[in-house]
């Protein structure tokens, strides 16, 4: 890629599993401050706590572009511009124009070559850096705070003055086109690449975000400016900044290098081309290969969707587990628990993907091909028991542990930062800690149990499986373990 990938991120490509909002640690200094445990159980407490963390300060420009930033006081800060503009604002002729336009950014500008800016990056001890995602674009420096000026200003440079030279496009189509092949030896790439291929048929969901060779060896210079000048407006974009960051310092210098990106008018941005959730598998059987690699998911709710935190609360329940952890009948997850007891599998890990207005909650597997069968049945039989009679300890112990993994995701600038740029896109603010937990700590096993009824129970789900796959159950099969137990 043009770019090292952060870590959210399999690749740079794709959010295999996301917390909503992926919330927010506060810190003063280098204390991790209390931020509250139960619903706003003290109503005093709560403004307590606030006061003492970093506000979340947004403002926005007249051409619609929004400023957000938290100042932690600390010598360095992160910056970054996130676009909302991904691969599912493509078609079939030019899918893949986003991603090869990430790359062709750090190729030179009309004041800076390719070399200019790699040794003022370096020269400043600054990292640059992007990735692209199926709904978004993100490029973004960390860097000391003084340097926040110049960062700002690369930044603004690259987005705005990319030369995009058909000998760099030339070169970069090699890149890109080795980089493909690498995905293909990346099998959970390749099966969530068919997992969104069979659930989301024929929409734009369900291409893949480096798009299809024929693709990239035919995307020219006209194809990338025509994708700038239509997605890269001053209302898609937010200029988010951690660490140490003064708000009116960055909202000055987001006026000046960014005041002049056109705005668009009401109704004029382009619709977000709707994808529709298809009930489906894809099998690629290769019986030499050792291992079986297994997605079922079932579709799920998008961002701002009441249900996305059950569903949170509800794939932290699933958990994971891999060979290497060791553990055994105490591990909280009860899948975790069977498939160790019965050595079903080598690893297991629960997904929730959300996009804007749909998403994909499942289950990914790696398992020797003489357990397939029995380890979709493991799985099948807790998504059930999910459905029917789950815990108020089990969902109370889920609850505290989507909590602390959510804060402990958010450790530095750069996470912060990026959970501001997304959660600006997503809900247009920044959702307050206290809220947060106040909508975890409402939910209990009653809400799983309905929630998981609405989504999972009786529902057709969509596979994507690549390996010896004798075992694997038909897709009627399959689909009749959504809603009764085998005897």
């Amino acid at each position: 890629m043009a770019a090292a990938v952060t870590a959210s991120f399999q690749a740079g490509r794709r959010l295999l599993w996301a917390w909503p909002g992926r919330l927010i640690t506060r810190r003063s200094g280098n204390r991790l401050l209390h931020l509250g445990r139960s619903r706003f159980r003290a109503t005093k407490a709560a403004p307590q706590v606030v006061l003492n963390v970093p506000e979340t300060k947004i403002s926005s420009l007249e051409n619609g572009l929004r400023v957000a930033s938290e100042d932690s006081g600390v010598s360095t800060c992160t910056v970054g511009l996130w676009i909302d503009a991904g691969s599912r604002y493509e078609n079939e002729k030019n899918n893949g124009t986003a991603h090869f336009l990430e790359h062709m950014a750090f190729k030179g500008t009309k004041k800076r070559s390719q070399l200019d800016l790699e040794l003022e990056i370096e020269n400043m001890g600054a990292h640059l850096n992007a990735y692209t995602s199926r709904e978004q674009t993100v490029y973004y420096a960390k860097a000391f705070s003084k340097d926040l000026p110049r960062a700002v200003e690369i930044l603004a440079d690259i987005i705005q003055n990319s030369t995009l030279g058909e000998a760099e496009i030339e070169r970069e189509r090699g890149v890109i086109l080795r980089e493909m092949q690498e995905v293909e030896t990346n099998l959970q790439e390749v099966v969530f690449d068919y997992l969104h291929a069979t659930a989301y048929q024929n929409t734009a969901l369900g291409r893949t975000i480096l798009g299809p060779t024929e693709n990239i060896k035919s995307i020219n210079r006209d194809d990338l400016v025509k994708y700038i000048t239509t997605h890269y407006k001053g209302p898609r974009m937010v200029l988010a900044g951690a660490g140490g960051v003064a708000h009116e310092e960055l909202l000055e210098l987001a006026k000046h290098h960014f005041g002049n990106l056109p705005s668009v008018e009401k109704g004029g941005a382009p619709a977000l081309p709707p994808c529709q959730f298809t009930g489906s598998e894809i099998r690629v059987r290769d019986d030499k290969m050792p291992f079986a690699h297994i997605a079922i998911a079932v579709e799920a709710a998008g961002w701002c969707h009441p249900d996305t935190i059950p569903l949170m609360v509800a794939n932290t329940l699933i958990g994971n587990w891999d060979r290497a952890f060791g553990g055994g009948v105490n591990l909280s997850s009860k899948l975790a628990q069977g498939v160790c007891q019965e050595n079903l599998c080598h690893s297991f890990q629960s997904f929730n993907t959300c996009y804007t207005d749909t998403g994909l909650w499942g289950v990914y597997m790696v398992c020797e091909g003489t357990t397939v069968e029995d380890m979709i049945y493991f799985v099948q039989r807790e998504w059930m028991r999910l459905c029917t009679s789950v815990t108020e300890g089990e969902v109370a112990r889920a609850k505290n542990l989507l909590k602390t993994n959510m804060l402990l995701q958010l450790d530095g600038s750069t996470p912060i930062c990026e959970d501001i740029g997304r959660q600006m896109l997503c809900y247009n603010r920044r959702i307050p800690i206290p809220e947060l937990e106040a909508r975890i700590d409402a939910i209990n096993a009653q809400t799983i149990r309905d929630t998981c009824t609405k989504y999972i129970y009786d529902k057709c789900p969509a596979i994507a499986a690549v390996g010896p796959l004798e075992q694997l159950p038909d897709y009627n099969s399959l689909c009749s373990g959504m809603q009764q137990l085998r005897v």
